[in-house]
C-alpha cells in the first residue's frame, strides 16, 4: 500500500482511539476539568507528562536541530532533561500538597496578592500561545506532507479533534488520552531509528548503532563501498568537512553560551505552566515525585534516540543528494519539494545539485540545496527507503506528539480564564457548574484562536520560543521555588523581581531578535550570551530583586509563613488564605 493509504489507516485508529477515551473519561466537575480528580496513578501520570512536554519541536525539531548543529544540539537535551530532575526535586511534592489547581492560584495565596495571580495567568497565557501556535502548524504540515491534504484543512482537523476532547474531557480527558498519544509518538519514533541502526551498523540500540561501525549493507546504502567498517561518527565528520563544514562532533558556540542556554532551559522547562498543573492530579505527594522519575524515564527514551536519528540522517540525507543530478534526484527529495522545505536552484547551470557552507538563496554561496532542519525525522524514513507503512507510523507519531501538547496548553488557557480570571477575580461567587462552562468555552474560544494561528501563523512564531523559556525561567521559578522554600519571601519582592525578570528578558529578545538582528551573533551579545540562554540572567536578577525588596519591605503575614512551613514537612497542611489580597 502506498505512504498515503497506510498514514490514513494508522492515523484513522489512532484518532478513533483518542476520541473514544475522550468520551469515556469525559469531566463531570471543575475537580475532574481542572485536575483529574487527583486520581492518576504515577506511572500514567509520568507518561502523560512525557507526551505534555514532547510536542512537536520534540519529535519533528530537535533531531533536525541537533544534525544541522552538531554537538552544540546537546543543550536542548541536556536543559530540557535537567528540568525534571528540578521538577521532582524541588516542586512536585510540594505542589501535591498544596492541591489546587493552578499555578496563578497558588501564586496568589502563598503571595497575598491578586496582583500577583493576574500577572502569573497572563504570562501563563502568553507562553501557552506561543507554544501551541507551532502545534498547530506542525499538525497542518504533517497533514499536507503525509495525507495529500492542505496546510489549512489539516490545522482545521486538528482543532476539531483537540476541541473534542480538550472541551469535553478537561484534564482528565486529556490526561488518559496523552496516555494513548505518548505510547503512539514513542514507537513511531523508535521503529524507524532501529530500522535505520540495523541497516547501517547491524545494532539494533540506536543510541550504540550512531558509534558503531559501518557494515557492507550500510556502505552499500550508502553508496560508498569505502565506509565500510569505519565508525559512522567518522564518516560523517569527513563528509562535514568535504562540503565545507566544521567536524560534526565538535562545538562552535562558547561555553558560556552553552552553559546559560541549557541553565536556562532546565529552569524554563521547571516553570512552565502545562508541566506544573500536571502535578496536581496525582493522589498523594509521594506519587507527584514518582511521576516526575517516570516522566524523565518516558522523555529519555526518545531524547537519547534524537542524537542518533540526527547523524543517520544527516548522513544519509547528504549522500542520497549530494553530486547527484536532479534529474535522477531520489523521490523522496521530490515528494518533499512540493512542501517547499527542500528545494534545488542550479546556481552554475550543471544540473547537479550540490551542497556546501552558506545560504541556498544567495548568490555569492555555492550551496544550491535548501534543507529544513524540520524534515529530518519526518523524511528520515524515505530517505532511507524503510517500508510505507513505518512513513505512515512516523505521521501519525508528529501527530500524536504535536496534538497531546497543544491539549495540555490549551487546558491552562482555559484554567487561566475560567478558575484565576473569572471565578478568582471577577465572580467569585459563581457556583461550580458555572465555571464548568467558562471552562469549556475558554477551552473552545482558545483552540479557535490557535488554529488561527497555525493557519496564518505570525512572521515571530520561530523566533519567540526563546521568550516562552526566558519568560519561563525569570518569572515562575524563582517566584515559585522562594515560595515554597523561604518563609520570609514576601508580595512587594515577587512584584518586583517577577517584573524585573520579565522586562530585561523582554528587552534582550526583543532588541537581538526583532529590533537589531543584524547584530544577533556572540560579537554582539552582552558578555556572549545568546537571547536563547538570557533567561538564566533574568531568573538571577529576579532572585535578587526579591531578597533586596525582602529586606526593606514587611514580613509576610504569620498565616502565610505557617503555610509555607506546614508545605515542605510532613502533617497537615495549613489553609491558606482564599484568594490573596
Amino acid at each position: 500500500m502506498s505512504i498515503l493509504t497506510w498514514t490514513w489507516i494508522i492515523t484513522g485508529l489512532s484518532f478513533t482511539l483518542y476520541i473514544y477515551i475522550a468520551y469515556a473519561a469525559r469531566a463531570k466537575s471543575t475537580g475532574d476539568f481542572y485536575a483529574a480528580e487527583q486520581s492518576v496513578p504515577a506511572y500514567m501520570n509520568g507518561m502523560a507528562t512525557g507526551a505534555d512536554w514532547m510536542s512537536a519541536a520534540s519529535f519533528i525539531s530537535m533531531a533536525g536541530l541537533i544534525s544541522f548543529m552538531g554537538r552544540d544540539g546537546s543543550f536542548y537535551l541536556m536543559g530540557w532533561t535537567g528540568g525534571y530532575v528540578l521538577l521532582a526535586m524541588l516542586f512536585g511534592p510540594y505542589l501535591r500538597k498544596y492541591g489546587k489547581f493552578t499555578i496563578p492560584q497558588f501564586m496568589a495565596d502563598r503571595y497575598y496578592s491578586q496582583s500577583i495571580r493576574l500577572l502569573s495567568l497572563l504570562c501563563a497565557i502568553f507562553v501557552s500561545f506561543t507554544y501551541v501556535a507551532g502545534q498547530m502548524r506542525g499538525v497542518g504540515v504533517v497533514f499536507s506532507r503525509f495525507m495529500g491534504v492542505s496546510i489549512n484543512m489539516g490545522v482545521i482537523i486538528g482543532m476539531a479533534l483537540v476541541f473534542f476532547y480538550a472541551t469535553l474531557g478537561g484534564m482528565k480527558g486529556i490526561t488518559y488520552t496523552q496516555v494513548a498519544q505518548y505510547c503512539v509518538l514513542i514507537v513511531a519514533y523508535m521503529v524507524p531509528a532501529i530500522f535505520i541502526s540495523m541497516n547501517f551498523t547491524g545494532n539494533p540500540i540506536p543510541q550504540l548503532g550512531m558509534g558503531s561501525t559501518i557494515t557492507a549493507s550500510g556502505a552499500a546504502l550508502l553508496n560508498d563501498p569505502g565506509t565500510q567498517g569505519k565508525y559512522m561518527l567518522d564518516v560523517l565528520n569527513g563528509i562535514q568537512k568535504d562540503i565545507g563544514f566544521g567536524a560534526y562532533t565538535n562545538g562552535a558556540r562558547p561555553r558560556i553560551d552553552v552553559w546559560f542556554i541549557t541553565m536556562s532551559l532546565m529552569i524554563g522547562t521547571a516553570g512552565l505552566p502545562h508541566i506544573l498543573i500536571r502535578f496536581f492530579t496525582v493522589p498523594k505527594m509521594r506519587d507527584a515525585r514518582s511521576s516526575a522519575g517516570y516522566a524523565l524515564i518516558c522523555i529519555a527514551i526518545l531524547y537519547t534516540t534524537a542524537p542518533s536519528i540526527a547523524v543517520f540522517a544527516r548522513t544519509n540525507f547528504v549522500k542520497s543528494i549530494n553530486n547527484v543530478k536532479y534529474v535522477d534526484a531520489p523521490s523522496w527529495f521530490k515528494n518533499w519539494e512540493k512542501t517547499k522545505l527542500v528545494a534545488f536552484k542550479d546556481k552554475n547551470g550543471d544540473g547537479i545539485m550540490t551542497i556546501a557552507k552558506g545560504k541556498w538563496d544567495d548568490p555569492k554561496s555555492k550551496n544550491e540545496v535548501k534543507i529544513d532542519q524540520d524534515i529530518m525525522v519526518l523524511a528520515n524514513p524515505e530517505i532511507a527507503k524503510l517500508p510505507n507503512w513505518v512513513v505512515g507510523l512516523v505521521g501519525a507519531g508528529g501527530l500524536a506528539a504535536a496534538l497531546s501538547t497543544a491539549a495540555g496548553l490549551l487546558l491552562v488557557i482555559s484554567a487561566a480564564v475560567s478558575h484565576d480570571l473569572m471565578k478568582g477575580m471577577l465572580k467569585p461567587d459563581m457556583s461550580e457548574k458555572e465555571e464548568l462552562v467558562w471552562a469549556r468555552v475558554g477551552a473552545g474560544v482558545a483552540v479557535c484562536i490557535a488554529g488561527l494561528f497555525g493557519i496564518y501563523p505570525p512572521g515571530f512564531v520561530a523566533q519567540v520560543v526563546a521568550f516562552a523559556f526566558g519568560l519561563a525561567a525569570a518569572s515562575f521559578f524563582p517566584c515559585i521555588l522562594m515560595g515554597i522554600f523561604n518563609k520570609k519571601a514576601n508580595k512587594e519582592g515577587a512584584l518586583a523581581g517577577m517584573f524585573v525578570g520579565i522586562v530585561f528578558v523582554a528587552v534582550y529578545i526583543s532588541y537581538f531578535k526583532f529590533i537589531n538582528p543584524a547584530v544577533n551573533n556572540k560579537d554582539g551579545w552582552w558578555f556572549g550570551i545568546s537571547p536563547e540562554g538570557i533567561g538564566t540572567v533574568g531568573a538571577a536578577l529576579n532572585f535578587a530583586t526579591m531578597w533586596i525588596v525582602g529586606k526593606f519591605t514587611p514580613e509576610p503575614p504569620q498565616e502565610i509563613q505557617d503555610l509555607v512551613g506546614s508545605l515542605r514537612y510532613p502533617g497537615k497542611l495549613v489553609a491558606p488564605p482564599s484568594g490573596g489580597h
